[in-house]
Parts: structure tokens; C-alpha cells; sequence
């Protein structure tokens, strides 16, 4: 197996830094072994399984995990909305709500902000993207938006993802002020988003399960929202109400166990991403940053 380290920019530190991955082992087995490869498409990439796998995390008896997770990981506590002992099962501490406090949002209606915490890349031009987690790798706007005409008005646009991993905070947020229509289902297969799964194949991101939201009426044109599902998420919730004006920051949904990512997809020329994310997505690193903190800021 390839035991090669996934490396991220800390934004906060200014410093590189070795992701510590939820379950390395079996995730190497299954995308850096061939019989794990063939386990990936013969079971677990269906939705069945990450059912399974979500049901096992609802159950009373899941939340026995839950302090040595926090243990392992080094959570910070005093950022959640309830106490560790409050949760009724994994999934409820996985999906927990954060106080208000502890995600401040950057203010100004000209600035962007992440929607969600993790690891993100960015890419000042979706057509030309290349490098996505593997040199050289990409994928078209067409076969994100799974809709040419959706494809064609987005073209040129700039985008993000935002992967997050099992130890970060799994609510989503809108990253400008807006009004969202009705979310779209876009069904598809349920592979890992760990770069470990991606330096493989980056077209598991526009292969998988994922809902697609258009935000309009924003301070950058009508901006695309998606959530991607993956292996072990057994649930993207999205609690907006449609057609009705959110704020920026104002949560959008959440995931139920596993990693994901949510992808944001900006019209061309509308907005200058923040030099430091554009500097180490060039080099194909992620910047590790907290939702509400600033992505970038409005051209014009």
C-alpha cells in the first residue's frame, strides 16, 4: 500500500501540517489494495451499505464512542452547544450544533466566507482547473452540474471545496447572503472523499450522491451549492426554507456520519479568492478553515 501522508496548510498556524485520518487503515485497504478495490465497487460505494453503516451510528448504544473520540482527536469541548454526556448517539454528537460564538462570521456584504470547516481548494477558473488533490487531475462543469444549460451559465466560474472530515464540525452554512431555491438530488454512487479515495479517481466527486442548491439574489450573482454525499454518510439534510432570504452564515444543513464535502461554484469574474488559499491550491494543498472565516471578496 501507499502509506504517502496527507499534507494540509493550517491557516491559523501558517504552518504545514499531517492530517490525523479517521479509519487510514481500512481506507488504504480498500483504495490502495485490489482486493479492497474490488470490496469499493462490488459493496461499499452503494448506498446500502453507508445505510447500514449510518443506522449502527443512530443506535443508543453508538454513543459509548463519543469521549474517546473526543479523546483521540482533541476536540475542543467548549465549543459545543451540549455537554459530551448529552449525546444519545454518535450520530447526535457527530452532526452537533456549535455555540453561536465560536464561528464568528467576517462581516462585509462584498465578502465571501467558507461554508463549512475543513480543508478546501480553490480554483479561480473551473474550465481550466487541473491539479484537483493529484496533478493533472479535473473534471468538467458539465459533469458537476449533471445539466448543460446549468454548465454553460457557470462556465468559467470559480469554485471550492470544502472537504471535511470526521473530526470536524458537520454543519454546512451559506457562504454569502441570499435566497436559495429548492434543492436538487443528483443520485450517483457513494464513494470516499478522502484524498486518499481521490489522488485515485477525482471524478468520485461528480460520480457521487449530491444535492445541488442555487443561491440567488447575491452580492455575486446567482452562486451553486453542493453537498456530496459519501461512503458511511448515511444523511445530507439540508433545514433552509426555500425561497425565503438567509443571511450569510445562516446554517444551511448538516451530514450524518462520515467525511464529505460541499463544493461551491461562483459565476465567472465575480469574485478574487484570498491570496493564501489560491497560493497553496496551486501547489495541490489544501488550507485547512473554519466556516464564517473570509474565502474572498466580490469583484466590482
Amino acid at each position: 500500500m501507499n502509506a504517502e501522508p496527507i499534507r494540509y496548510y493550517n491557516r491559523y498556524t501558517r504552518t504545514t501540517e499531517t492530517e490525523q485520518i479517521y479509519g487510514e487503515k481500512w481506507l488504504r485497504w480498500t483504495y490502495e489494495t485490489p482486493s479492497g478495490r474490488f470490496a469499493v465497487a462490488a459493496l461499499l460505494r452503494r448506498a446500502l451499505f453507508s445505510h447500514w453503516y449510518g443506522w449502527r451510528m443512530s443506535r443508543g448504544i453508538s454513543a459509548q464512542r463519543v469521549l474517546p473520540f473526543i479523546a483521540d482527536y482533541n476536540l475542543d469541548v467548549d465549543e459545543f452547544a451540549k455537554s459530551p454526556l448529552e449525546f444519545k448517539s454518535f450520530n447526535d454528537f457527530f452532526y452537533r450544533a456549535l455555540k453561536k460564538e465560536a464561528r464568528p462570521i467576517a462581516p462585509g456584504d462584498d465578502v465571501a466566507v467558507f461554508p463549512a470547516d475543513g480543508r478546501h481548494l480553490v480554483f479561480p477558473d473551473l474550465d481550466t482547473a487541473e491539479g484537483i488533490y493529484v496533478k493533472g487531475a479535473r473534471f468538467t462543469a458539465a459533469e458537476l452540474f449533471g445539466d448543460e444549460t446549468l454548465s454553460r451559465e457557470f462556465a468559467g466560474g470559480a469554485m471550492v471545496i470544502s472537504r471535511l472530515c470526521p473530526v470536524d464540525y458537520h454543519r454546512f452554512h451559506f457562504p454569502v447572503a441570499g435566497r436559495p431555491q429548492a434543492p436538487r438530488l443528483i443520485n450517483g454512487w457513494l464513494y470516499s472523499v478522502s484524498p486518499i479515495a481521490l489522488r485515485r479517481s477525482v471524478r468520485y466527486l461528480v460520480q457521487n450522491k449530491r444535492t445541488l442548491t442555487l443561491l440567488e439574489g447575491t452580492r455575486f450573482g446567482r452562486v451553486a451549492m453542493f453537498e456530496v454525499g459519501a461512503t458511511c454518510v448515511g444523511t445530507i439534510k439540508n433545514v433552509f426554507a426555500e425561497n425565503f432570504p438567509v443571511v450569510k452564515g445562516a446554517e444551511k444543513g448538516f451530514f450524518a456520519f462520515g467525511g464529505s464535502c460541499v463544493i461551491t461554484v461562483f459565476p465567472k469574474g465575480t469574485i478574487r479568492f484570498d491570496d493564501d488559499v489560491v497560493a497553496q491550491s496551486a501547489r495541490q494543498v489544501e488550507t485547512y478553515a473554519r466556516m464564517g472565516d473570509r474565502l474572498g471578496v466580490a469583484v466590482g
